[in-house]
């Protein structure tokens, strides 16, 4: 997960929270239904972040497999 990606996760969770505390503290619930909201959408950024490093991982497996099958294939011809 990038710097860029844990900051703006961050961001909008504490969004939720302040908005979710200030529903609480003044009965609106709409505000804090919004904050709710927030949190949510939060961790969903955190768990985009999270999926997109993993299927990079793959990737750069997949290439690192490649390569040591061409080496070895290399080899064996010289």
């Amino acid at each position: 997960m990038s710097i860029e990606d844990k900051i703006k996760a961050a961001a909008t969770d504490v969004e939720g929270k302040l908005k979710a505390a200030a529903g609480e503290l003044t009965g609106d619930n709409q505000l804090k239904a919004e904050g709710e909201a927030k949190q949510l959408q939060a961790e969903a950024m955190n768990a985009a972040a999270d999926l997109k490093d993993k299927a990079k991982n793959v990737v750069d497996d997949l290439k690192n497999a490649a390569n040591n099958a061409l080496d070895s294939v290399k080899k064996k011809l010289d």
